[in-house]
């Protein structure tokens, strides 16, 4: 009961102090809300064009962009220790747009394994750095522009096209890679 007679007189206490300070507000000669402002008594006269240009949003748009030049920075993505590029070997080295196989004279490669199948035979082949490919008769191999001609079950035979740089004659010569023997 207590409680409800406090905040009726809360209620009461709030209600008199918004009432003072709304008449205090107001004196004799202003009246409570403010009234429209009255209408000019002039005619309308003609519109002036205003005296600045009003700027195209092309412009803004144009001018809101920064002009930041970043060429006199270092590259943040730039690793500070530059990585060694180590060459390969002159022998290993394939011509442009060519194949890793064909980057290795075909001496190199040892025949690791043949494979008789009943369309055509697969021989798999190692090259120097032990990296082993899968060829098949027709295949490209070394860099004398050698084709596989022939697998058998016992070798594998590449024929090389290579021009003499002293006479400029085309040169063919046919090379055989033997399966090793089993021990």
């Amino acid at each position: 009961m207590t409680r409800r007679r406090n905040s009726m007189s809360l209620l009461l206490l709030a209600a008199a102090a918004s009432l003072a300070l709304a008449s205090a507000g107001c004196k004799k000669g202003e009246e409570g809300a403010p009234s429209e402002p009255k209408a000019a008594s002039q005619p309308d006269a003609p519109a002036k064009p205003p005296v600045q240009a009003q700027a195209s949003s092309a412009k803004t748009v144009a001018s809101l962009t920064p002009a930041l030049d970043f060429s006199g920075r270092k590259d943040p993505f730039k690793p500070f220790i530059e990585p060694k590029v180590e060459k390969p070997a002159a022998g290993s080295l394939p011509a442009a747009g060519a194949l890793p196989i064909q980057g290795y004279t075909v001496e190199q490669f040892r025949v690791s394994g043949i494979i008789a199948g009943f369309k055509e035979n697969k021989a798999l082949i190692v090259d120097p750095t032990g990296k082993g490919y899968v060829v098949k008769a027709g295949m490209r191999i070394g860099n004398n522009n050698g084709v596989i001609t022939k697998i058998t079950p016992s070798f594998l035979e590449v024929a090389e096209r290579s021009r003499d740089d002293v006479t400029g004659k085309m040169t063919r010569r046919t090379v055989k890679l033997a399966l090793p023997k089993k021990n």
